[in-house]
């Protein structure tokens, strides 16, 4: 069973800046799919991050430029790093592990981003 620990969230003026973590537990990490997800009040949720095993990073459309994922197969670890929030930005950020076989699909509790104008 994997464990998935977001933490990083909080409060922050437009324009300002934070940095999700996503501490995962359990072998093999560095063989899954990792993901970040959003979801607004009212509003379906979005991916935001894809960070595959030795691959390219993908961005939703709407964080590009802005937002950075990453990862550290050493620490276990992902990350995102949100630069020029915007208060559309609010929603709860949710990190999500995948792989590497189709029923190995785990989430995190989630943390809280609000963007005051």
């Amino acid at each position: 069973q994997v464990q998935l620990v977001e933490s990083g969230g909080g409060l922050v003026q437009a324009g300002g800046s934070l940095r999700l973590s996503c501490a995962a537990t359990g072998s093999i990490f560095k063989l899954r799919t990792m993901k970040w997800y959003r979801q607004a009040p009212g509003k379906q949720r979005e991916l935001v991050a894809v960070l595959p095993p030795g691959g390219t990073t993908n961005y939703a459309d709407s964080v590009k430029g802005r937002f950075t994922a990453s990862r550290d197969n050493d620490k276990n670890t992902v990350y995102l790093q949100m630069n020029s929030l915007k208060p559309e930005d609010t929603a709860v950020y949710y990190c999500n592990a995948f792989g590497p076989a189709l029923f190995n699909d785990y989430w995190g509790q989630g943390t809280q981003v609000t963007v005051s104008s």
